[in-house]
């Protein structure tokens, strides 16, 4: 389904909102979410999570010297990895639109000893980075609470050298019909009782499981790419299309 908008409202989950109130409603679940967000995201996936993003940061092949952004970077895993394989010349900025998520990820890393990460509060939509700036652009997870996704495609080829790439990791389609009325139960039913039992807020993570569907499919979110500009797009499904890697350069 592409990221339609009608009048002046969009979807936030399966409800239509005024435009401008849905980034204060992204917001607000997240800012509920961030201080369990690690142990939700292991319990969700049953840990599966952390070989999607290791195939994200492999399928990157980042390398010394180079510039990399990490949108919606949240727990800051993508760009833990990606501080070390730039080295001490290369450049790493996790950025995300929440505060508290931001300040979770930093918290994080440094927990870690990784004090290279520069970190950034921005909108995907309007990135505050040089024209032609980064050779990688990572987005895992955070593409569809964004309100206007195309705008924020174009703003993340604008950014980009040329040459450079952009690594989209998000829930997708399911394209295994037996699996896909399990993956609904689990989504509607499941996940929202984890999220009371504990996050305390089965609320939010039902409109986790209602933006899940409310993505665009893989070949819809394909042409979008190459409508922002991007070449040699590409997708690669996971575990049955619930979750896909999309790619494209700017050439």
């Amino acid at each position: 389904m592409a990221d339609k908008h009608t009048g002046e409202t969009t979807h936030f989950g399966f409800s239509e909102v005024p435009i401008e109130e849905k980034a204060n409603k992204v917001a607000a679940v997240f800012d509920s979410v961030a201080s369990r967000y690690d142990v939700m995201n292991d319990l969700m996936s049953m840990g599966i999570h952390r070989v999607w993003k290791h195939f994200t940061i492999n399928a990157a092949r980042v390398r010394a010297g180079q510039r990399v952004l990490d949108l919606a970077g949240g727990t800051g895993d993508l760009a833990a990895k990606f501080a070390e394989q730039v080295g001490v010349d290369g450049t790493v900025i996790l950025s995300d639109i929440n505060a508290e998520m931001l300040g979770h990820g930093r918290d994080r890393l440094l927990d870690k000893g990784i004090d290279k990460v520069q970190y950034v509060q921005a909108d995907a939509q309007y990135l505050p980075f040089p024209d032609d700036y980064f050779d990688c652009i990572t987005i895992a997870f955070g593409l569809r609470n964004v309100t206007d996704k195309d705008k924020a495609l174009r703003s993340m080829y604008r950014c980009l050298k040329p040459g450079g790439q952009l690594l989209i990791l998000e829930f997708s389609k399911v394209k295994v019909p037996p699996l896909k009325a399990l993956y609904d139960v689990y989504s509607f039913k499941v996940l929202p009782w984890l999220g009371e039992k504990v996050a305390h807020d089965a609320e939010s993570y039902r409109y986790l499981a209602e933006s899940i569907r409310m993505h665009p499919d893989q070949k819809t979110l394909q042409a979008m790419l190459e409508e922002a500009g991007f070449g040699q797009c590409q997708y690669h499904n996971f575990t049955g299309g619930i979750v896909a890697l999309h790619r494209g350069y700017k050439l």
